[in-house]
């Protein structure tokens, strides 16, 4: 649970600031190893100052329904408290108006000094449809580099 209060400036400056992923090939690993249900990894990211601000940029994939799938973004303060910033999910759920549609969902200073889930609010959107092509948008809303990525293809019609 975060504690600290963040403001949107904050939240923002977060989200701009150059970023890059430490680990490019990170191995994905089954969850749980015995019975599979998804699969999940993990990057590790940090902007260009080694002293400076860590992230740690996530995926994970339902192995049964392509619709269920979530990427994210956290900001991993000094102080081992952790910040979800972002979360780019499938459309394999109802997130209250949003039916069956992928959605994104940011933190807010207000969900925040609510005491909610940081990233609590979502938005619909038709950016991507895949894990892929989420990571893709992630990256490039999040100003991330060093990791390959493959964003979905528009549609045609």
């Amino acid at each position: 649970m975060t504690t600290r209060l963040y403001t949107d400036d904050e939240l923002a400056k977060l989200k701009a600031m150059p970023k890059r992923v430490t680990n490019p090939n990170a191995r994905w690993g089954d969850k749980p190893t015995h019975a599979p249900v998804h699969r999940q990894r993990s990057f590790k990211v940090r902007t260009d100052n080694e002293t400076g601000p860590r992230f740690e940029i996530y995926e994970r994939q339902n192995l049964l329904d392509q619709a269920d799938f979530s990427c994210g973004i956290a900001y991993l303060p000094l102080d081992g408290s952790r910040l979800t910033l972002a979360r780019y999910n499938g459309s394999s759920h109802v997130h209250g108006d949003i039916e069956y549609q992928t959605h994104i969902h940011n933190a807010t200073a207000a969900a925040i000094g609510a005491g909610r889930k940081p990233e609590r609010e979502a938005c619909q959107t038709e950016r991507y449809e895949t894990l892929d092509g989420a990571l893709a948008c992630l990256v490039s809303d999040f100003n991330v580099s060093g990791v390959q990525t493959k964003p979905d293809q528009s549609r045609l019609f």
